[in-house]
């Protein structure tokens, strides 16, 4: 369900050296198997696992056997969790990730231009929480990461304050 609804991960730019390995299940408990016995793997540069919605393989424990592995082993492990409701995880970062509207078309303002999200790391040990507008850039095939004012009263406020010091 997930491969039809996103299509299959692009990881181009991401530099991987390694071959790439991608596997079809369709039960979690087999997901959540298979990224943890990838994690074992060192020749793997990274293990990357979907799961749709909130099934009971996917629970404190597994994240945390999960999380365990990946630091042990040095592997970076990422689960995508499509319409599922935020729990308990023992992930170092866990993020969110939304549609928006798409970016202006360069020639024809009545058509869609570059895709856009809105990508919020919600929860993190390591860092701090933060809201973006990521756009993949198709001229240089690329993903760019802007940080997210919503409303501009950030930007407006620091250039007053900024004028009002300066004179």
């Amino acid at each position: 369900m997930a491969q039809r609804e996103t299509g299959r991960p692009c990881l181009a730019g991401f530099g991987l050296d390694r071959p790439l390995m991608l596997m079809q299940l369709s039960r979690p408990v087999d997901v959540m198997t298979a990224a943890e016995e990838g994690l074992r793997c060192t020749a793997l540069a990274a293990v990357v696992a979907e799961i749709r919605g909130d099934p009971p393989a996917v629970n404190f424990t597994a994240l945390k056997r999960l999380a365990v592995r990946a630091e042990a082993a040095g592997v970076p492990c990422w689960l995508i969790r499509q319409a599922a409701t935020a729990d308990l995880s023992a992930a170092r970062d866990r993020w969110r990730i939304g549609p928006l509207p798409s970016a202006a078309h360069p020639d024809d303002p009545r058509a869609p231009g570059d895709p856009r999200w809105r990508v919020e790391r919600f929860r993190s040990r390591d860092g701090r929480p933060g809201d973006w507008v990521a756009r993949h850039d198709r001229a240089a095939d690329r993903l760019d990461l802007v940080a997210a004012v919503p409303d501009g009263t950030v930007a407006q406020g620091a250039g007053k304050a900024g004028r009002g010091a300066a004179r």
